[in-house]
């Protein structure tokens, strides 16, 4: 009876040792859903790896996370517009990667909203094909992802004649520029580039240093190695936004995220206006002049063309 009585007593200890476990891994679960965004597929996360096959937030995956969705909070307003009068947004993620960007868009915007298509454009075949599988996977079927450069995709026929937004998240150095002369020929009513690892400037200038130096007491700024490429990143993103104003944009500059979370911070948000401004061509041309840049960048930043009247 002893011994009867003995297991009669651990049975309710072994009943209250898991419910702190269940309890502990529902609260987990519910911490996870609470960081996520109403009506996101879960699936998805898991298969982009921003969750874990547990259904769990790393470290990383959380910081990739906050990126994505606080870009987002920039974008959605922006397709809302686009998508006004039932009209089918369509927009096209440059330097796609393994398109975080474009699932997430999709996932949250596109595929409530019924209409639209995404375009993937990214130069590694492989990531390609594997967007291509999970697009079918999830049933993603107003998404196409294309083996191409940034370049290259502006003369595909693949692509439609005009699209309503370009997206070009850390698209490494010139494939930003390259995103833009995109939006530009596609006619474009919004750009959204982060720019990432600018060097094509940085490289002009190291070329010209000395005769610089010499010239003007402004070449201290890049007189130094890192000065050189922080100075070069700089110019290029001042250039960008004034080439888009000049060709009829209004252009916002922001933070995407805390610097912690990303050096690669600088978010250009650009929507068509059609008022091109002379005031923006006339700087950028002596931006290009004061810096000795303009044999190699005039041609970038669209000035081989007639200087805009008015």
């Amino acid at each position: 009876m002893k011994a009867t009585a003995g297991k009669g007593r651990q049975q309710p200890r072994q009943e209250g040792s898991q419910k702190p476990h269940a309890s502990k891994a529902e609260a987990a679960k519910a911490a996870v859903l609470a960081e996520l965004r109403p009506g996101q597929s879960i699936e998805l996360l898991k298969e982009l790896h921003i969750l874990t096959r547990e259904g769990q937030l790393n470290q990383d995956s959380r910081r990739k996370l906050k990126q994505v969705y606080h870009l987002y909070q920039f974008i959605e307003p922006v397709l809302k517009e686009l998508a006004a009068d039932d009209h089918a947004p369509s927009l096209a993620d440059h330097g796609a990667g393994k398109s975080y960007l474009g699932f997430i868009l999709y996932d949250l915007f596109f595929k409530e909203l019924g209409r639209g298509e995404i375009y993937g454009i990214e130069w590694r075949a492989e990531l390609v094909e594997r967007s291509q599988q999970l697009a079918a996977q999830l049933g993603f079927d107003r998404m196409k992802f294309f083996n191409l450069s940034v370049a290259a995709s502006t003369q595909s026929h693949d692509m439609p004649e005009t699209i309503d937004m370009v997206t070009a998240l850390h698209a490494c150095d010139t494939a930003t520029d390259d995103a833009i002369a995109f939006g530009l020929e596609k006619k474009a009513r919004a750009m959204v580039l982060v720019p990432c690892c600018q060097a094509e400037v940085a490289a002009c200038l190291r070329q010209g240093k000395a005769l610089q130096l010499a010239r003007t007491p402004l070449a201290e700024l890049w007189r130094h190695p890192i000065h050189t490429r922080e100075l070069g990143s700089q110019i290029t993103n001042v250039l960008r936004c004034l080439h888009l104003e000049a060709s009829g944009y209004q252009v916002t500059v922001t933070e995407l995220v805390g610097w912690e979370h990303s050096m690669k911070n600088e978010l250009i948000l650009a929507r068509y206006t059609g008022q091109k401004k002379r005031s923006a061509r006339e700087r950028l041309e002596a931006i290009l002049k004061e810096f000795g840049l303009e044999q190699a960048l005039a041609a970038r930043f669209g000035l081989s063309e007639p200087a805009v009247i008015g």
